[in-house]
Parts: C-alpha cells; sequence; structure tokens
C-alpha cells in the first residue's frame, strides 16, 4: 500500500532543508494525523491529536522535527490506511514473445527528427530516417509523449519556470485545448502520419514504442471534466508534481485514490486500447512507481486479454523493493541502477544480483547508458572512450538495452553544473540533430550486428564474470548452454588511460583443452589472438577502443592435427 505519512515525512524534510516555505506542507500532514486517528483506537486517537495540535502551534523548524518523532511514526505504521493496500502471496505466470527478451531502443523526439533547420520535426520525418535506425540494428524506436503539450506552467528552455513566445515546453505536460492522452499534437502531424510510420517500420522490422504517462498539464480537459481525479492542496489549489526539491509545475499528478477510482481506471485502460488499435504494442511506462500496484496488475491482465503481444517498459528508478513489485505485476522489462555502475566492484555486485539472485526469475533488466532525464557523471567528464565504454557494457551485459539516441551518437556531454542533466535539454527546446556519419553510429551498427549474429549475447542470465589482475578491467562470459557460441568481453572501466592486464578464462567451463592453443577473433575490429590455457594478456587504450568482443573458436581434434572453424 501507499504509505503516505512516511512519503510526507520524507518531503517535508526535503524541502525545509532546500529552505522551502513548508507552511502548506504541515497543514497536510495535520490532515493525515487526524484521518488516522479516525481509524485507530480511543488512546492512540487522543495522542495523534495532540500531535496535530502541536504541529500547527509550533514555528517550522520545531514542527519539522517533531514530524520526525519516532513515537509518532510508530502510531502511524500501525493506523495506516490500506485501501488500495495489493495481495504479494500469489502470482499468475506470464511468458512475453521473444523481443521482450531481446531487444535495442533507440529513442528521439520526432520534434527534432527534422533534417531542415528551418523548421521542426514531425512525424513524417521519422519515416524518413527509419532505414538509418534500422542500419544501425535497432528494432524498437521510442517516442516520447506525441499528444498537445499543455500552455500553463509551459516550461522554457533548460527548465526555465516559465516559457517564452515560441517554446514547445515539455512533451511529459500533456493535454491542452487541442486533446489529451488520445490526440497527437497537430504540430507532429495526424494519425494517418502515425499509421504510415508504424508500417513502414515494420519493413524494417521495427516497432514503434510510445510514451504511456499517466499525468496531465493544468489545461487538460480531464481536469474540467473530472475535478475528483486531482488532489487538491489545503489551500485550494491544485497539487503539481514534486520530487522534492524539484518542481514540476507544468505537470499535475493523477489522484488514484479518488473515490471514483473505477471510473478513473477505467478511462485509463481505454487509453491504453486506443493505441493498441492504432498499432503501438510497445510501452514505455513514465514513472509507474507513482501509481497503486493494484492498478497495474488490473490494467496490464486486461490488456493481455485482447493484446497478449503487449510489451510494458517500466521506467521506475527507485527502490529495488518497488522495482520488483511492478516486474511482478507483469512489466515485460525494467530500467535499472546500471546507469551508475561504473567501477568494477559496482558492475559486477550488481550484475550478480540480477542474474544469480530471486529477481532472475521475474525481472527483466534494460540497461541505459543516458535518457532525456540522466546525463550521468562518467559521460560527462569521460569523453568519446566514456561513451563507448558504457555503450559496450550495457549491449553486451544485457539482452535489452538503449540509448536516448542522437545525443549518444554525437558524444553531447555538456551538463547543468553539479547535476547530472543536459543542458539545453531536448525535453524543453528543439534542437537538429546530424543525422549523418556521427562520431559513433559505426560502432553501434557493428555491435548491434554482433549481437544479433551470436546467440550468446541474446540473454542476459548467462553471464559469467571473470578474475583479472587489473581492477579497471572488467572481464566476462557469455555462452550458449550446448557451447556453440561464446562470446568473451573485455572492457576497461578507465576512460583516461591505457590499462593492460591478465585476464582468467574459465576453460574447464568452456570444455577448451588446456593443452593446446585457442583462437579467438576480436569482433569489433577483426584481430585474432592465440590465447593458451587460462590467463592470458589484455591491453585496451582508450585512444581506440577500450573493449574487446571476442568470439571463441572451437576445434576439433584428430589423430595429428587440430581442426579451427567458426
Amino acid at each position: 500500500w501507499v504509505d503516505h505519512f512516511r512519503t510526507w515525512q520524507k518531503d517535508l524534510k526535503k524541502k525545509f532543508d532546500a529552505g522551502q516555505d513548508v507552511a502548506v506542507e504541515l497543514i497536510v500532514g495535520c490532515k493525515l494525523l487526524l484521518a488516522a486517528a479516525g481509524r485507530s483506537s480511543a488512546k492512540d486517537a487522543a495522542i495523534l491529536r495532540d500531535y496535530g495540535k502541536r504541529l500547527k502551534s509550533l514555528d517550522q523548524t520545531e514542527a519539522v522535527t517533531m514530524a520526525s518523532d519516532p513515537k509518532l511514526t510508530r502510531l502511524m505504521i500501525r493506523d495506516q490506511d490500506k485501501r488500495l493496500a495489493s495481495d504479494s502471496s500469489v502470482y499468475p505466470i506470464w511468458v512475453d514473445r521473444a523481443r521482450a527478451g531481446f531487444s535495442a531502443w533507440y529513442e528521439m523526439f520526432p520534434r527534432s527528427a527534422s533534417q531542415d533547420p528551418d523548421r521542426p520535426g514531425t512525424l513524417r520525418d521519422c519515416i524518413k530516417l527509419l532505414p538509418r535506425i534500422s542500419e544501425m540494428g535497432f528494432d524498437i524506436l521510442y517516442l516520447p509523449p506525441v499528444h498537445p503539450i499543455g500552455v500553463s506552467n509551459r516550461k522554457g528552455r533548460n527548465n526555465f519556470p516559465r516559457a517564452r513566445a515560441g517554446e514547445p515546453g515539455s512533451p511529459w505536460a500533456i493535454g491542452s485545448s487541442k486533446g489529451g492522452h488520445q490526440a497527437i499534437s497537430p504540430e507532429l502531424g495526424t494519425f494517418a502520419d502515425l499509421g504510415r510510420l508504424i508500417k513502414e517500420a515494420k519493413k524494417h522490422d521495427i516497432e514503434i514504442a510510445l510514451d504511456l504517462a499517466f499525468q496531465c498539464s493544468p489545461d487538460h480537459p480531464w481536469i474540467k471534466e473530472h475535478p475528483d481525479w486531482f488532489k487538491k492542496r489545503p489551500d485550494g489549489t491544485i497539487q503539481f508534481a514534486e520530487n522534492p526539491p524539484k518542481k514540476y509545475e507544468d505537470i499535475v499528478p493523477i489522484n488514484f485514490e479518488t473515490d471514483n477510482w473505477q471510473e478513473l481506471w477505467n478511462e485509463l485502460l481505454s487509453v491504453v486500447r486506443f493505441w493498441l488499435k492504432q498499432g503501438i504494442k510497445v510501452f514505455r511506462v513514465d514513472n509507474p512507481h507513482t501509481k497503486p500496484f493494484p492498478f497495474w496488475h488490473w490494467i496490464i491482465s486486461e490488456v493481455r486479454k485482447d493484446y497478449p503481444e503487449a510489451l510494458f517498459l517500466s521506467e521506475a528508478f527507485t527502490r529495488p523493493k518497488v522495482m520488483h513489485h511492478l516486474a511482478k505485476a507483469g512489466f515485460s522489462q525494467s530500467y535499472t541502477y546500471f546507469t551508475w555502475r561504473n567501477t568494477r566492484y559496482e558492475i559486477t555486485e550488481y550484475l550478480e544480483e540480477l542474474t544469480k539472485g530471486p529477481a532472475r526469475e521475474f525481472f527483466r533488466p534494460n540497461f541505459w547508458p543516458n535518457t532525456p532525464d540522466i546525463l550521468p557523471e562518467f559521460l560527462q567528464i569521460g569523453g568519446r572512450a566514456a561513451f563507448i565504454i558504457k555503450f559496450i557494457l550495457a549491449s553486451t551485459l544485457s539482452s535489452n538495452y538503449g540509448i536516448y539516441g542522437p545525443p549518444f551518437e554525437n558524444l553531447i556531454s555538456a551538463g547543468i553544473s553539479g547535476k547530472e542533466e543536459y543542458l539545453d535539454s531536448e525535453k524543453y527546446e528543439i534542437r537538429h540533430w546530424d543525422w549523418g556519419q556521427t562520431p559513433l553510429r559505426q560502432l553501434i551498427s557493428r555491435v548491434n550486428r554482433i549481437r544479433r549474429e551470436h546467440s550468446a549475447l541474446q540473454r542476459t542470465n548467462n553471464l559469467q564474470f571473470c578474475e583479472t589482475d587489473n581492477d579497471l578491467i572488467t572481464f566476462y562470459v557469455k555462452k550458449t548452454d550446448d557451447l556453440s557460441d561464446v562470446i568473451l568481453t573485455a572492457v576497461s572501466l578507465d576512460p583516461f588511460h591505457a590499462q593492460s592486464g591478465w585476464v582468467k578464462v574459465p576453460v574447464n567451463s568452456l570444455a577448451i583443452d588446456p593443452q593446446h592453443p585457442y583462437l579467438v577473433d576480436d569482433l569489433l575490429n577483426g584481430d585474432r589472438y592465440s590465447w593458451h590455457n587460462e590467463h592470458n594478456y589484455v591491453k585496451l587504450d582508450p585512444q581506440g577502443l577500450p573493449a574487446h568482443i571476442l568470439h571463441l573458436r572451437r576445434y576439433q581434434r584428430r589423430e595429428t592435427e587440430f581442426d579451427y572453424f567458426a
């Protein structure tokens, strides 16, 4: 269930520590205490009402301190509202289609797809880019929300609180006088354009994924039609979205605990079905962890009754327990913490957790080195080599991966000072990208071709980490069960200096005869090496390629010779 009190405690402290006025938040806290008093025993109720009176009378500093009183927390935990509690004792098993287990995602904004610098992009411009995206080896083209964007509180360039004339706003601020979740922004095109995009993409074996963001701008038609679907603050204003201390004044979250929740849930189901009827079968779901678990259990189950091929990617950067529960609720793939795992220890520990722990049974990871929201420090400071390192790790460790494409292949590393966010973010402005021969286009194309040609890379849980004598080099093996395909990958984790060392090949588990040499082909550059027994030497230079993707060449022993074959 949703723990409203401890969520309020956490957000209250964040806002207070950021120097914000928390008068309204304290009123919200009083309401939570009084509501809990109405559910509790007479003894607890008296104590909770006393806390509520003190919360009103104290100054903000004292009130924030009192709000963290362990005694109060224990009382509120005991008297929680569990109307939307989910039952986690039994789960049905669902088997997704093959693309849920092996996919390469490319994210781009349609409004930035134009190759003409004098006009914004459209869905028709996306169609023109399909051959390029296909040639690079991607099979899912993911588009952020394509709906009309609100005008009220529209954000300007670099998340400026107010947009200037002509600034397009964030696509995640959904809804205006031109329509809501079942409309396409006229600036992007028509439903006929979308239908043609889907049809042309299919010719290239590409699926179009749309963003499913259950939130609204203050101008969304639902605000007037269903005001009870949205929370009102004690001062009468509609509650906008927050992730303290961040504020998203252009976005209004939906109140899933409205008394008319059944009407709301059915409307949201109709949204998903609407896009499925248009031909969309893949959805990237924005912030699913901010909605009730029972809702996702229900809506995904309902969708699959008529559309069993539908896939859902969970964009939930939150606690592992919550991410796991969403996976059990039916999400086909999940974002992960890979973005921030940079050292050999961090990578090994996290991947062992994903591939060897209980989560391997239900949690299917999708690795993203960057997103429109996140430009990690490693990419900001590491230059070209950092992009290559994170790309090869993402694409070879996980069978599902994605990139926020244009900035990634163009090595865009300019961030906001002190933050892991893009400077001149495409979320708030139209960009005109180089759609020609970008710095990483050739490498990305080659790696995706390697992934398609080698079945060992089409699974995630067949990963085996191996020893190295240099902590700045990670070395791992992926193999098919019958050993017909074996891939050994060595990646330098240092984007600045050349690194070398000895890696240990698990010859016994790979059925390699330690008495004889064996060949490994570097699939990245075509080089071939003759290796011997377990320990072999590698040198990785960030000025060239800071990685090897090696294919083990098998041999058959004859009476007098060895016959090597691919």
